[in-house]
C-alpha cells in the first residue's frame, strides 16, 4: 500500500522521521493491521496445501509490514516524546494487542503452521522458526475454551495500556522534578563536567545558576562527588520517590496501583495458560528450565557474595569513620564515599578517566575492535533523514567483499522528553524471500552528557561499557545471516541469553590492546598513561560484592514477586523486598524510598520474571570471553567462530546448542567470580 500523504504507510526503506506527525499513526496502524488480517483470511482460505513458499512467507513479509510501520512510532515515543504523539501511541496499543492475540488464538493458523511443520525439506531456521511459533499460539490460548479465550485478550489488552502507563508515569516524574542552586558553595567537590552542564541547563531555561534533574548525567555525579550531605539527600530523595506516593510529587504519577493491577493480571494469564503463576510462565521462552534452576542459580552467586559484601562495607564504614567522622552511612553516602575510598585506595577517578574518553575517538575505538574481531568495516554516513540533530547514521559493511550488512542510528546524549536509560532496538529486520531483500537496521540510544561549550561530550569508563554494551546487542541484530525475521538477530534469542554478546563486548573496554586503539587525551591525543591503566584495572573489581548482591537482589525481588504471587494476598511488593534485601542486601534503604515505583525493567520493560537473566548472561559472556583470554584477545579465528556460531545464527536454533558449538563445552561460573574479583 503507498499513501504519499502517510509517511509510515509509505516507506520502503529507512523511515521518514521529517514526515511523520502524531496524527498519522493511527491510520496508518489501523491500515496495516486491515492488510494483515485480509492477508490471514486469504491465506487461510485459498491456501489447500499450504507450505513456507505459500503460507509463511506472505505471512512472514506482512508481519514485517507492520513491525516497520511501527517501529519508528515506538522509537520516537521514548527518544522525542510529547503529548500528542504519546496519544496516538497509546491509541494504537490495544488495537495492536487485540490483533496480536487474534493471530496467537486462530485455530485455522494453528493448523497451517502444524502442516508446514511437518513437511520434509525444511531448513534447521525454519524448524526453529515453526517449532516457535506453534509454541506461542500454545502461549497465546489457542487450545482455550472461547469465554477464556477472550479473558486472555482482555487482559493483553489491559496489560499493554498499564505498562505503558507505567513508563509514562515514570518519564512524566522524572521531568518534572529539577532542582536550581544558586549559591556556589553548594556545589563544592562536583567536577567540571557536572557543573558545565547544569550551568548549561540553567540558561537554556533562562536561569541564574545550575540546575540540576534527575537525568543520570546530573544524578550520578551529585551522588558520586557532591561534598553537600543535603544536596545528596535532596536528589537521592526525588529520585528515590518517583512515580509514588512519596517525595515532592507525591501521589501525582503514582505507579502503585498499576503495578498490584499488572501483577494480578500477569498471575491470572498464567493461570488461564495452565501455569502455576507468571514466572513459570515466563521461562517458557528461556533457557532457564524451572523455577528452581533459577533460584538456585541466584541463591548460590548470593551464598557466594554476600559475605564479600559485607566485608566491602564494612571497610568503607570504617574509611568513612576515619576520613570524615561519620558514624553510620546513609545510602545516599555510599557513592559520595565509595568514590573518596577509591581515589584514597586506587589513586582513581571515574572523573579522571574522562578526558582519555571523547565520544568519537571512542566510537572509531569501539568499530575498530569489532573490525580486528568478526571482519567489519563501520563508516557514517552523512546523508541520510534525522529527527534530531544529535543523531548520527553509520553503515556496516563486509571487509572482504564490501558486501553490506547493516545500519544503525546513534542517538547518544540525554536531554528533556527522552527516556533514561540505554538501549538498542530494531527498526527493519534482516529479512530475504523471493519477492524481499532486506537488511537490518538498528537502534542505538544512551543518555550520556552532552558537549558543553567547546569541549566534547567526554565519557566515564562506565559509560564506554554502556556503549560497547549496547553496540553488543546492536551486532547481534545486525551480523545476521538469517533470512526469515522471526529468529534473525535478536528475534527469538531466549531472553537469558540475549544479553551475552553485549556483556560480552564489555570485555574489551578493559584489555590495553584495544584500549590503545581509542583511549587518548581529547585535547593532546596523548594516549591513556600506563600508570593510569594500571589503576584503572586494579580497581576494576572494587566493591564488585557489593555490586553483585545489588544485581542479585533486583534479580531475586523480581522472580519472588511473580512467583509468589498470590491473589489473596495481593503483590506484597515491598514485603518480598524487604525479605530479599534480608537475605543479600548490605545498605537498607530508607522507609520512604520507593524503588519498584520505577523498576521499569519489570513493570514496562521485557524483564518481567526475567531479570535473573543479566547474571545468568554474565555466566555465558565471561565463559566466552574466557576462551579469547586463552587464544589472544584479538585471535581471528576465535572472532571468526564466536561471529559465525553466535552473531550470526541468531535465533535460529538453541541457544545451548549455539553456545556449545563456540566453547566447546557447556559454561561455568568460574571465569565471572575470576572476572568480578570474588572467590569461587
Amino acid at each position: 500500500m503507498s499513501n504519499p500523504s502517510n509517511p509510515l504507510l509509505d516507506q520502503v526503506g529507512l523511515p521518514s522521521f521529517q514526515r511523520i506527525r502524531p496524527e498519522h499513526v493511527e491510520p496508518a496502524i489501523d491500515a496495516r493491521l486491515a492488510d494483515c488480517r485480509e492477508t490471514i483470511a486469504r491465506l487461510t482460505r485459498d491456501v489447500a496445501i499450504p507450505t513456507w513458499e505459500n503460507f509463511i512467507e506472505p505471512l512472514e513479509e506482512i508481519d514485517d509490514t507492520l513491525s516497520r510501520t511501527w517501529s519508528p512510532v515506538g522509537h520516537l515515543n521514548g527518544v522525542l516524546n510529547s503529548d500528542a504523539l504519546r496519544a496516538a501511541y497509546n491509541a494504537c496499543l490495544p488495537k495492536l494487542s487485540d490483533y496480536g492475540t487474534e493471530v496467537g488464538q486462530n485455530e485455522d493458523l494453528f493448523r497451517a503452521y502444524q502442516a508446514v511443520a511437518a513437511q520434509e525439506h525444511l531448513d534447521t531456521a525454519q524448524h526453529k522458526l515453526l517449532d516457535n511459533a506453534l509454541r506461542d499460539f500454545h502461549l497465546s490460548g489457542v487450545d482455550l475454551p472461547a469465554d477464556k479465550k477472550a479473558r486472555y485478550k482482555a487482559i493483553s489488552q489491559e496489560l499493554s495500556t498499564l505498562t505503558s502507563k507505567y513508563s509514562e508515569n515514570v518519564l512524566d516524574a522524572t521531568n518534572a522534578w529539577s532542582t536550581l542552586i544558586e549559591d556556589p558553595q553548594r556545589l563544592k567537590g562536583l567536577p567540571e563536567s557536572a557543573l558545565a552542564l547544569a550551568r548549561q541547563n540553567a540558561e537554556q531555561q533562562g536561569k541564574d545558576g545550575w540546575l540540576f534533574t534527575l537525568d543520570m548525567p546530573c544524578y550520578l555525579p551529585v551522588l558520586m562527588y557532591a561534598d553537600d550531605r543535603d544536596f545528596r539527600f535532596e536528589m537521592y530523595h526525588a529520585h528515590g520517590t518517583r512515580a509514588s506516593d512519596q517525595g515532592p510529587n507525591a501521589g501525582q504519577w503514582d505507579n502503585g496501583e498499576i503495578m498490584e493491577r499488572i501483577l494480578g493480571l500477569r498471575h491470572e494469564l498464567a493461570l488461564l495458560l495452565g501455569f502455576a503463576n507468571f514466572a513459570e510462565r515466563s521461562l517458557a521462552t528461556k533457557m532457564a528450565r524451572s523455577s528452581e534452576d533459577v533460584l538456585a542459580f541466584l541463591n548460590d552467586l548470593a551464598d557466594r557474595s554476600v559475605t564479600q559484601a559485607r566485608h566491602e562495607l564494612a571497610e568503607l564504614q570504617a574509611f568513612a569513620r576515619e576520613h570524615s567522622g561519620v558514624n553510620e552511612l546513609a545510602p545516599w553516602d555510599i557513592g559520595y564515599y565509595a568514590e573518596k575510598l577509591r581515589v584514597h585506595r586506587y589513586q582513581i577517578s571515574q572523573e579522571e578517566l574522562r578526558p582519555y574518553f571523547p565520544v568519537s575517538r571512542v566510537l572509531s575505538g569501539l568499530f575498530g575492535v569489532v573490525e580486528r574481531l568478526f571482519g567489519i568495516g563501520i563508516q557514517e554516513v552523512e546523508a541520510f533523514e534525522t529527527y534530531h540533530p544529535d543523531v548520527r547514521f553509520f553503515e556496516i559493511r563486509d571487509l572482504h567483499d564490501g558486501a553490506l550488512r547493516g545500519q544503525f542510528y546513534l542517538d547518544p546524549f540525554a536531554r528533556q522528553n527522552k527516556r533514561g536509560g540505554a538501549w538498542m532496538d530494531v527498526c527493519t529486520n534482516r529479512m530475504h524471500t523471493t519477492r524481499c531483500d532486506q537488511i537490518p537496521v538498528a537502534y542505538l540510544v544512551c543518555n550520556f552528557t552532552p558537549p558543553v561549550g567547546d569541549q566534547p561530550s567526554l565519557l566515564t569508563h562506565n559509560e564506554v561499557e554502556t556503549l560497547f554494551h549496547e553496540f553488543g546487542h546492536g551486532l547481534h541484530h545486525m551480523l545476521t545471516r538469517v533470512d526469515y525475521p522471526a529468529v534473525s538477530g535478536i528475534n527469538g534469542v531466549p531472553w537469558d541469553a540475549v544479553e551475552l554478546p553485549s556483556q560480552f563486548l564489555e570485555n574489551w573496554c578493559w584489555e590495553r590492546e584495544s584500549l590503545d586503539l581509542f583511549a587518548a587525551h581529547w585535547e593532546t591525543g596523548a594516549p591513556l598513561p600506563e600508570d593510569l591503566y594500571e589503576r584503572m584495572t586494579a580497581a576494576k573489581n572494587f566493591q564488585s560484592g557489593m555490586q553483585m548482591v545489588r544485581q542479585l537482589e533486583f534479580a531475586l525481588f523480581d522472580f519472588r514477586l511473580h512467583a509468589e504471587y498470590d491473589p489473596q494476598r495481593g503483590g506484597r511488593i515491598y514485603e518480598i523486598l524487604d525479605e530479599v534485601r534480608d537475605q543479600v542486601a548490605v545498605i537498607r534503604p530508607p522507609d520512604f524510598n520507593r524503588f519498584a515505583h520505577g523498576f521499569s525493567h519489570i513493570f514496562a520493560g521485557g524483564y518481567a520474571a526475567g531479570y535473573y537473566s543479566y547474571k545468568w548472561a554474565e555466566v555465558l559472556s565471561a565463559d566466552a570471553f574466557s576462551l579469547f583470554e586463552e587464544k589472544g584477545v584479538f585471535d581471528a579465528d576465535t572472532g571468526r567462530s564466536f561471529l559465525e556460531n553466535i552473531l550470526e545464527r541468531g535465533g535460529s536454533e538453541d541457544a545451548m546448542v549455539l553456545y556449545v558449538r563456540f566453547r566447546g563445552r557447556e559454561p561455568n561460573t568460574d571465569a565471572l567470580l575470576r572476572h568480578c574479583g570474588i572467590a569461587a
